[in-house]
């Protein structure tokens, strides 16, 4: 109760004359219910800061390309597809939070490009992209 909590640490070694090593995290499966669920947060700080959750790729080396990171909900045969969320949590006594969108920058090519599209539908509307600043209800808004 009085030191710091404990640490789990999972690796997998390294290769040289091929691939390095992986690891795969994945949910049971059902077949007459919902499937298991992954879910991956960081500790509470009760007293200042809680921690942070970092999913980062390493830089390339000398030659190829660095990772790619892919968040993607699964299609649907029967129903809505899944949806991904990525927001902010609300500050009581300070400034809301920050969602940053960059892409890099490109030294013997093109820069980065951000691509932003809706749904498409062949029965219906399609999706719709939605901008808004937000309120400010005792000044301007953003």
């Amino acid at each position: 109760t009085d030191g710091r909590g404990g640490l789990i640490s999972l690796s997998v070694g390294s290769g040289t004359s091929g691939h390095g090593g992986m690891v795969a995290v994945s949910a049971g499966r059902s077949t007459v219910n919902t499937g298991g669920a992954v879910s991956l947060a960081s500790g509470e700080g009760t007293a200042t800061t809680s921690g942070a959750v970092t999913i980062r790729s390493i830089n390339a080396g000398e030659t190829g390309v660095s990772g790619v990171l892919v968040f993607s909900s699964g299609s649907a045969s029967s129903g809505n597809s899944g949806a991904l969320h990525l927001g902010t949590g609300a500050a009581t006594d300070g400034r809301g939070g920050l969602i940053m969108l960059s892409v890099g920058s490109g030294t013997s090519g093109h820069g980065g490009m951000v691509a932003v599209s809706a749904g498409r539908s062949t029965v219906n509307t399609g999706g719709a992209v939605s901008l808004a600043s937000g309120e400010g209800t005792a000044t301007t808004s953003g």
